[in-house]
């Protein structure tokens, strides 16, 4: 295992590096202390084939001009909150609008547009970065840390962690987007996803949860088998055709770590199994990637990625029967996923 650290430049005369973790079996996942963006996962096929496994970009200025939280630890709170304002203890807190009427992933100068503090360490990287009380609208000081660590089984770790001097709302994940096929040869139509989750939260027009919790059942919303990303791209479900045909949507999850979401390619035969102690997993199948630039030299184009945030339930708090999204002064927040990387098991 081995820790490898580069200059990738500069932002208002802050240094930033990428760093790199490579374990025995050479699979490797650089990120960066801006935005604690995973830039590259170098994984093998089922041929021993080792490819890029998501969507990035080499340069930082490529980062600062895109929009796509590509790879980021994306915060204070991860998803939609509406109207851009909550209320704590009878105060109402004002956020950016940063999405229509709405308040998206932390607002203008979220988490992944911040240069973080980051320390080294035998298997990983630590970032570490704080909150003031105000930033983005948001109540508090909050000290937050982010460990990614990369083990001999092919298993990236994400150790989310944090604490306030007041009491505030806060729900991090990563905004990684993945395609198994390997340096993006194809979109992820074709991938399979299998979830353990009988229910999802419906959206409105903005894509804001009603607050209804929705079967999946006899719907392309049903992943508890298995099925192809394709299946929402097609699907004639008002809620598939509302985020522009395809998935943007909050599953409930039924387990944890327990293999409860599994991806895999059947061409390449790349698998990835995610394994969260979050509730939800937001299930994104790229819909809404702009058909303008490109990553690494692919031409950007819908459905080229699927993300799989694990985090709170959207907007929970303006939903009193969601799980609290609430993290009272003196209470740790504390989340781990594990994202392992493997090979579809040939019979």
């Amino acid at each position: 295992m081995k820790v490898i650290q580069e200059d990738f430049g500069q932002i208002d005369q802050q240094s930033v590096y990428s760093y790199t973790l490579i374990n025995d079996h050479g699979l490797e996942v650089t990120a960066i202390n801006y935005g604690c963006i995973i830039t590259k996962i170098i994984a093998p096929d089922q041929h021993g084939s080792y490819e890029n496994v998501v969507l990035g970009h080499d340069t930082l200025d490529d980062y600062l001009n895109d929009s796509s939280f590509l790879g980021a630890v994306v915060g204070r709170v991860g998803g939609r909150i509406k109207g851009a304002s909550f209320e704590l203890d009878g105060k109402t807190y004002h956020l950016a609008k940063n999405n229509g009427n709405n308040h998206l992933h932390g607002g203008i100068k979220g988490f992944d547009k911040v240069v973080w503090a980051a320390e080294v360490l035998d298997d990983g990287v630590r970032f570490s970065y704080l909150s003031k009380d105000g930033e983005e609208g948001y109540p508090g000081n909050l000290s937050i840390e982010v460990i990614y660590r990369l083990t001999n089984d092919n298993e990236l770790s994400i150790q989310y962690g944090a604490k306030t001097d007041q009491k505030t709302i806060v729900t991090l994940t990563n905004h990684s987007y993945f395609n198994l096929s390997g340096n993006l040869k194809r979109d992820v139509l074709n991938h399979s996803l299998t979830l353990k989750s009988d229910q999802f939260l419906e959206l409105d027009e903005e894509f804001i949860p009603t607050g209804h919790l929705a079967a999946v059942a006899d719907t392309a919303f049903d992943f508890t088998k298995g099925r192809q990303i394709e299946a929402g791209a097609v699907s004639e479900h008002p809620q598939n055709v509302l985020v522009g045909n395809g998935y943007d949507h909050p599953f409930v999850l039924n387990a944890h770590h327990d293999n409860e979401i599994a991806l895999q390619d059947a061409e390449s035969g790349r698998t990835l199994t995610v394994e969260t102690d979050e509730p939800a997993v937001v299930v994104y199948s790229g819909n809404s990637i702009s058909p303008e630039g490109d990553f690494r030299g692919v031409p950007s184009r819908k459905y080229l990625g699927i993300c799989l945030e694990t985090q709170a339930f959207s907007d929970a708090i303006h939903n009193p029967h969601f799980p609290s999204m609430i993290l009272d002064k003196g209470q740790p927040y504390a989340s781990v996923t594990k994202y392992k990387f493997g090979v579809i098991e040939k019979g």
